[in-house]
């Protein structure tokens, strides 16, 4: 039965890893090369991730240029960054595209930071429905004793106790930043 608890680890582990990618899109005030993780644009019909398409870089600490690979992806990727909602707003060069990030104002430093607290409470509940599923599973078993179901459901709140930590840890971190000027 350890296997259940195993698996439990297993997918707190995936939601935790959904959380980092989730909170990595927010802004902070600062230019970040993951803020453009998972924006896609057109390719030749098909759509592909701009990180794919470009190199990304950071020439200064509110500023992302993005190199396309080939000049005829400049627009289409320029656009995908518009069409994004990202709250910036791509410039147009000759070769590049030049993403200056604005300053964040103290409303939308904690509208970012409410955004980033309601991720964090569906990472929480994500953690209690693979608990609530696991602890369903363990009692539908009919194989194990009691004193040993009782075992692995501790287990698995060790398991669990020990993501929700690592969640509130994760969400300080990222309010620490988002508010930092």
């Amino acid at each position: 039965m350890e296997a259940i608890v195993k698996e439990a680890e297993s997918k707190v582990n995936g939601a935790i890893e959904a959380l980092r990618r989730g909170l990595g899109k927010l802004r902070t005030g600062r230019a970040n090369p993951g803020m453009l993780n998972g924006v896609k644009c057109d390719y030749y019909g098909e759509k592909m991730e701009i990180s794919s398409l470009s190199s990304i870089s950071m020439p200064e600490p509110r500023q992302l240029l993005i190199k396309p690979y080939s000049r005829e992806d400049l627009k289409t990727i320029a656009s995908a960054i518009s069409s994004a909602n990202l709250g910036i707003n791509p410039q147009v060069e000759a070769d590049c595209i030049r993403i200056i990030i604005p300053p964040l104002t103290e409303d939308v430093r904690k509208q970012i930071a409410k955004q980033a607290k309601s991720l964090a409470e569906e990472a929480k509940i994500a953690l209690r429905n693979i608990r609530n599923d696991a602890r369903d599973f363990i009692k539908k078993d009919d194989t194990m004793s009691d004193d040993y179901k009782e075992r692995v459901e501790a287990d698995l709140q060790k398991v669990i106790d020990s993501g929700v930590k690592e969640v509130e840890s994760i969400l300080a971190d990222k309010q620490k930043d988002i508010m930092t000027i």
